[in-house]
């Protein structure tokens, strides 16, 4: 079980970092007020190798990939929301820190829920 939920988290892990690198990468290239970094492309490329050779290497219980994707979605906004925050002339960062709020108390509850549904099916197998 611990081994299995180390896995589940790294990929959530590896799906966030990839949302923020995604985020980054974009606006590293195409925003003058960003200046240019080659360290989103790097963490861009790595992060998707690694969530590739996890999908063919492990398989996915239920729910994860949901899961997956929201973290990849947190990513995102959580990118915009500091990038707002650093250069105000781009625009409020009140909704994107709304949606990582939503997403962060979403995902937590999901999680919470996967644990306690796990748990029963592992302690009736001892």
């Amino acid at each position: 079980m611990n081994e299995n939920h180390r896995m589940d988290t790294g990929t959530l892990i590896l799906a966030l970092i990839a949302g923020l690198s995604v985020n980054g990468s974009f606006s590293a290239l195409f925003s003058s007020l960003i200046p240019f970094s080659v360290f989103p492309l790097i963490a861009l490329a790595l992060s998707v190798y690694c969530l590739h050779q996890r999908y063919l290497n492990h398989s996915m219980p239920e729910g994860m990939p949901l899961l997956s994707a929201s973290c990849f979605l947190l990513g995102l906004l959580l990118y915009s929301a500091i990038v707002r925050a650093e250069y105000p002339a781009i625009g409020s960062n009140f909704l994107p820190s709304l949606l990582c709020v939503a997403l962060v108390l979403w995902i937590g509850s999901r999680v919470k829920s996967m644990k306690r549904q796990a748990m029963p099916v592992e302690s009736g197998q001892e």
